[in-house]
This record gives structure tokens, sequence and C-alpha cells, in this order.
């Protein structure tokens, strides 16, 4: 069966940066959990999305997603100053560290603690991923039609 939209798609897979470094795997552990998602639902990113289409069950492929197609472009505007006293008493705050920042809708978003000065810390709210060019080999494990709605 060739992948159309709608499709469950069942892909092991494995993602790298064009370094070589591997940022994300279907092999957890040394355990395959393969991801299983619907073709053209935006249940993963566009480009992985888009890049399998057109695939059967049982074929392996390399696809390159761009940053529009991947986590975006990196936003320099969401690099944001914060006063030391604005966060919760007690709480050190450490370079490298994700903070859960609470958003007006009343959920919460994280933050990647950039650097900490002595009054002030330098949060960044892009995605990891944001601004990178990311490499996936895939395979299909399986592919079946998908539910209607």
């Amino acid at each position: 069966m060739i992948i159309e939209k709608g499709n469950l798609v069942t892909m092991e897979y494995g993602g790298r940066f064009e370094s070589g470094e591997i940022f994300d795997s279907s092999m957890k552990g040394g355990v395959l959990k393969p991801l299983v998602f619907n073709v053209g639902r935006m249940e993963i990113i566009k480009g992985l999305d888009e890049g399998v289409l057109g695939m059967e069950e049982g074929e392996e492929k390399e696809i390159v997603i761009l940053p529009e197609k991947g986590y975006g472009e990196y936003n320099i505007e969401l690099k944001k100053t914060v006063q030391k006293k604005a966060l919760p008493g007690g709480f050190k705050p450490v370079e490298g560290m994700i903070l859960m920042v609470g958003n007006p809708d009343g959920g919460k978003i994280p933050a990647n603690i950039m650097k900490v000065g002595n009054r002030t810390i330098i949060l960044d709210f892009n995605h990891p991923l944001a601004g990178k060019k990311l490499i996936f080999k895939v395979k299909i494990l399986s592919v079946k039609k998908g539910k209607t709605e």
C-alpha cells in the first residue's frame, strides 16, 4: 500500500544533524519503539509528514528537513531577560536547565536557561531544534487505512 494522507503509518527512524550527531531515534534503550501517526493530521513535523507520502511498507528513505518544515527558524525575539527576583523563592537557576514558565492562558511552556547573571537570567523560548536542518532515516514498518472522521 502506498502512503497517502489519512493512512496510519508505523515507522522506525533515526534523526541526525548535518554534523552526524544523532538527536532522536526510535531505538530507545536498546528497544525499538516505532513511531505511529496519521499522515496529514499534523501529528509530527510537517517535513517528515510530507516526506513519507508515496512510500510503501518496507521502504527506507532519507528525508532532509529544512527549518521551515521542522521546528521553524530560530527567533531571536524569543530570548528574554528576566529578573531573578521574579523566580520562585529558593529557586537556583543553572545554565542549560529547562524552566517551565506560565503563559497567559494558564498553560506552561519550556524555556532553556541560557545565561545566569547576578541579577538576571536569559531564557530562550525557541524549540531546541529551531533553525536546524534535520536528516531522518526512516523505514516504513506498516501502512493501514486510517479511520475517517
